[in-house]
């Protein structure tokens, strides 16, 4: 079926039960802005065009959602009609479907909303409302039929008297809408209730007058949940933890322990992957098939190409090659690569540099602004200087090189191939290729010293 249609998000409510001076849309489920999981589940769905209402915040909205969304303002917060109607003059040259998704609830899926808008066009219907049965129906609207069971309007809970409370079907907050009996309706509607707003929901009525009004069941309510505050931004996360999880489970990948791992949205774990309890996947992260991941790592924006271990060690804007490992206890910080076969072991920090292949730095070290080519060892405890208080500057050791325990190498600086720096040496000038560099006071032992510093003993 040929799909023509375009998504309005209403992502202007400032979310004042969340008590934060960021609005609702931009708050993260799974590292990912609230915002950007309606959007992305609406482009999956078949949505040409994205319209994002905003209001405060409006930039910051438009930065994360990029150029491939539309955004109209909606300057006064009068309801959730009024929100809708910002996009009228966008859309007044389209003849697809609408959709109006409420932008604070992350976990609805494309799936969910490709159904509704297919059979809202199967149908031919003027509108089609997403409708749930959750047990708790507790502040939501509830849907009220005509005798013969078709849909006759949503009555909010503040607007609903005893027995219209007791009704167990709901609404779940996402509608499909021929354009031009939406926007007709939405100049019709007032503000005469409890909520003094121009309400979506009273569109309906009006267009039922009009042609058929479908309805859509929601089995799982949980996709429609709305973050109106900390608690339910918590149960959101969850239940998209969960999500995402199962996803890799399912993919093949191993997680030992899912109540004590956190992976984030845009992760992806490669198959026969192990993650160990007390792992936190976040950003891009993008992990090869055969790896072991933790325990107690935590990794971000990073890339672990395949057959590598990651363990007890902390990995932000770092590319990890093929069979390496690291830790524990090590820290690669942005820009740092290691090519394959790459061991960086106990308390190591490497900062922006490139490590060549079956090259060691075990432990005890920093490694920054640096060049290392393959098969390089780093004793341990060794320092590279690369900050004179002013500028970074660059070491460059090349293959085959040995840099002795307690080494400091003072940048810049090069050491040829097949090289060896002697322990304990700080190293200010080049060492040639397959020399020994030796930079160090010479030993001297002062017999008796000891005895003649020793305080003597009073008789």
């Amino acid at each position: 079926m040929n799909i023509d249609a375009a998504a309005v998000i209403l992502a202007a409510g400032e979310g004042r039960r969340l008590k934060s001076t960021y609005v609702k849309a931009m708050h993260k489920i799974s590292g990912v802005p609230i915002v950007t999981h309606v959007k992305r589940a609406a482009v999956a769905a078949g949505a040409s065009r994205c319209i994002v209402v905003v209001g405060r915040d409006a930039d910051l909205v438009r930065r994360t959602l990029g150029r491939d969304c539309e955004y109209v303002l909606q300057t006064e917060r009068l309801g959730t009609g009024h929100a809708c109607r910002q996009a009228e003059e966008s859309l007044r040259d389209f003849s697809g479907v609408v959709m109006v998704l409420m932008g604070d609830a992350p976990l609805i899926t494309s799936d969910t909303l490709a159904r509704m808008l297919s059979e809202h066009l199967r149908l031919g219907a003027k509108a089609t409302v997403l409708t749930a049965s959750p047990q708790d129906v507790h502040g939501l609207g509830r849907i009220q039929r005509d005798t013969a069971g078709r849909f006759s309007r949503i009555i909010e809970e503040r607007d609903a008297n005893a027995e219209e409370k007791k009704i167990r079907e709901i609404n779940a907050g996402f509608y499909c809408f021929e354009r031009a009996a939406l926007f007709d309706a939405l100049a019709r509607i007032d503000n005469v209730n409890a909520q003094g707003e121009y309400m979506l929901t009273d569109t309906l009525p009006l267009i039922a007058e009009e042609g058929l009004v479908h309805t859509v069941e929601l089995p799982d309510f949980s996709e429609a949940v709305g973050v109106n505050d900390r608690v339910w931004l918590s149960k959101a996360e969850e239940a998209m933890q969960q999500r995402i999880k199962e996803r890799l489970m399912r993919d093949g990948v191993t997680i030992v322990d899912p109540a004590s791992t956190y992976i984030e949205a845009d992760v992806t774990v490669g198959a026969d992957t192990v993650i160990m309890p007390f792992t936190c996947l976040r950003g891009e992260t993008r992990i090869g098939g055969h790896c072991t991941i933790g325990p107690g790592s935590t990794l971000e924006n990073t890339s672990v190409a395949a057959h590598s271990v990651v363990v007890h060690s902390y990995l932000v804007g770092a590319a990890v090659g093929e069979a390496c490992q690291v830790g524990p206890f090590a820290h690669l910080r942005p820009e740092t690569s290691l090519s394959e076969g790459v061991r960086v072991g106990n308390f190591v920090e490497i900062k922006k540099s490139q490590i060549g292949a079956g090259s060691k730095v075990s432990h005890l070290s920093y490694i920054g602004d640096a060049t290392l080519g393959r098969d390089v060892n780093i004793g341990a405890g060794t320092i590279f200087v690369n900050y004179d208080g002013v500028n970074k500057h660059e070491t460059v050791i090349e293959d085959e090189a040995f840099i002795g325990c307690n080494s400091n190498l003072v940048a810049p600086l090069t050491i040829g191939k097949g090289a060896f720096v002697a322990a304990g040496s700080t190293i200010t000038r080049d060492v040639p290729e397959e020399a020994l560099g030796v930079a160090r006071a010479r030993q001297e032992n002062k017999e008796g010293w000891v005895r003649r510093k020793r305080p003597k003993t009073e008789n």
